[in-house]
C-alpha cells in the first residue's frame, strides 16, 4: 500500500520568507544493499517493483546515453541521482492520484513515480519527438501502458491543456525556474491540485524571489518540502504551489 507522508512544519518562517516543511521516507526495518548494486534505499522504496525500477536503469544506462537523453557520466549514478531521487516524490502522492509530469525528458520524475506506484495515473510532457519515442518504447517495454500515456507538446499549448488539463499533480524536474513553471503548469491544474518542482540548494531562495509572481499567476501556499531518504546522500528539495483556481487580474504575467 503506498504511503503519503505526514508534513510537519521545521521552521516558523518570517513572513517574506517561504515555508519548510519536511517529510521521511519509513521503510519499516533497515534497508540493505542488493546484489545488483543499487543504493540500500532502492528496495525500500521500489519493494517488490524492484525488478521493474532494475529494468528503467538498465534502459537509462544505454539507450537514454546513446540517444543523448543523459550525459556518460550519469550512468554511474543513475541510482542515487535519478532513480531514488525521483522515487522520494511518490511519497507526497495520495492514493489513485492523476499526475501529469511536465518536460519528462528521459522518464525523470515521471516514469519512476509510475513505476514505484502501481495506483497512480502518469501523463509525460515533452515537445521533443527524439524523446516521446524514447518514452513511447520505455513505457511498452517496462508494461505500463494502462498507467502512463506520453504526450507530445508544451506544457503551455492549448491541445496539451485539453488532453491533459484538470490535473491532481504536476511535476517538473529541471525544467525551468519557479516563475516560468507556474505559468505553464498551474493551468493544467484542476483548483486544489498541486504543483511539485524538484529544485536543488537553492530552492527556498528561489521561492522567495518569485513569491509575487506565483500570487499572480494563480499560485497560493507556496512552500519548500524537504524529503529525506535514509542512507541516499542529500535530501529531495520540492517547491509545492497550490493552484488557487484564478490568476491575479492585475498585472498577470
Amino acid at each position: 500500500m503506498p504511503m503519503t507522508l505526514p508534513m510537519r512544519s521545521v521552521q516558523t518562517a518570517p513572513k517574506t520568507a517561504p515555508k519548510t516543511e519536511s517529510a521521511t521516507f519509513m521503510s519499516g526495518g533497515p534497508a540493505l544493499a542488493d546484489e545488483a548494486g543499487e543504493p540500500a534505499a532502492a528496495r525500500a522504496l521500489f519493494g517488490e517493483r524492484l525488478p521493474l525500477a532494475r529494468r528503467f536503469a538498465e534502459i537509462l544506462t544505454t539507450r537514454a546515453i546513446e540517444r543523448g537523453l543523459l550525459g556518460p557520466r550519469e550512468a554511474e549514478r543513475v541510482w542515487e541521482r535519478h532513480l531514488v531521487n525521483c522515487a522520494v516524490l511518490a511519497d507526497l502522492l495520495p492514493a489513485g492520484a492523476r499526475v501529469v509530469d511536465v518536460g519528462s525528458g528521459a522518464g525523470l520524475p515521471g516514469l519512476v513515480l509510475a513505476i514505484r506506484r502501481a495506483d497512480l495515473r502518469v501523463d509525460l510532457v515533452e515537445s521533443l519527438r527524439r524523446r516521446t519515442d524514447f518514452l513511447d518504447e520505455a513505457v511498452t517495454e517496462l508494461g505500463l501502458t494502462d498507467a502512463v500515456r506520453v504526450v507530445r507538446g508544451r506544457a503551455e499549448d492549448r491541445s496539451v491543456v485539453d488532453e491533459v488539463g484538470a490535473a491532481d499533480w504536476v511535476t517538473a524536474r529541471a525544467v525551468a525556474p519557479i516563475d516560468r513553471l507556474v505559468r505553464w503548469c498551474l493551468p493544467l491544474l484542476r483548483p486544489g491540485g498541486h504543483l511539485l518542482a524538484m529544485k536543488g540548494r537553492s530552492a527556498a531562495e528561489e521561492l522567495a524571489q518569485h513569491t509575487e509572481t506565483i500570487r499572480r499567476a494563480g499560485g497560493r501556499d507556496a512552500r519548500v518540502v524537504r524529503c529525506e531518504v535514509p542512507d541516499a546522500g542529500e535530501p529531495l528539495l520540492v517547491v509545492s504551489v497550490k493552484q488557487g483556481g484564478s490568476r491575479d487580474k492585475k498585472g498577470s504575467p
